[in-house]
């Protein structure tokens, strides 16, 4: 006999899945992602400019989509860009939004 697929006594593994989803789960964050998908690499004056909320507010999606390992830092002179670090984000955000989406 087998055992059933859905035991709880390995919980943790799903842990760091789940904290990917929930720093996701917000439209602004999705947004965030979706466009560095597209751009590769931004800074938050122009992240800003093009969802039309305050820097602050882009900053502490930021900071969220960080501390959860999605995005990372890259510095050019005196600016900071924005870049995805988890590759497995973008197949998330494609399986949402589908492919074409993600890159036009």
């Amino acid at each position: 006999m087998t055992l059933p697929d859905f035991t709880g006594n390995d919980l943790q593994k799903f842990d760091e899945p789940a904290n990917l989803l929930k720093a996701l789960s917000h439209p602004v964050r999705l947004c965030i992602v979706r466009g560095l998908m597209r751009k590769k690499k931004c800074n938050v004056s122009y992240m800003q400019e093009c969802l039309g909320i305050p820097q602050s507010t882009v900053s502490q999606h930021l900071q969220k989509l960080r501390g959860a390992g999605i995005v990372s830092t890259e510095r050019s002179g005196l600016e900071m860009n924005y870049v995805l670090a988890d590759r497995r984000i973008e197949e998330i955000v494609k399986a949402l939004f589908g492919e074409e989406e993600c890159e036009s």
